[in-house]
């Protein structure tokens, strides 16, 4: 489910669409804000271009809401169903996943949003250029 070749496997490890050799990001951590966002245009391995066109990513923002909501879904089942708390806790507790997981939300709601576009080939995975 989770091996290379699947989408899953790109989407959480935030590597190439085509090959799943190399991360499209050029910081793996995303809590560096200043480099949040911040990608490479192609991948070295296989030469995709991650920009398919000029402002590609917009489309990522309606991936990044469904994302949140998951989130803020799975805060409120743990703070109000499991931990009982009370309706101030539980808000709170959803408003401080939101920020803590934003710099996630945003590259998930990315990888998401180039998976729907490009697909894994097995060609360009053993493709090495140098």
């Amino acid at each position: 489910m989770f091996k290379k070749g699947s989408k899953l496997y790109s989407i959480f490890t935030g590597s190439c669409p085509k090959c799943h050799e190399e991360s499209m990001f050029k910081n793996k951590n995303p809590y560096i804000l200043s480099e949040a966002l911040s990608m490479n245009e192609t991948c070295s391995n296989c030469g995709t271009k991650y920009k398919i066109e000029p402002s590609f990513f917009y489309g990522a923002m309606y991936v990044s809401y469904a994302v949140g909501i998951a989130f803020a879904v799975a805060a409120f089942v743990i703070s109000f169903v499991i931990l009982k708390a009370s309706i101030d806790i539980v808000f709170i507790s959803i408003v401080g996943t939101l920020i803590v997981f934003m710099p996630i939300i945003m590259r998930l709601s990315r990888n998401i949003w180039i998976n729907f576009f490009m697909h894994y080939d097995k060609t360009l995975a053993k493709k090495k250029l140098n």
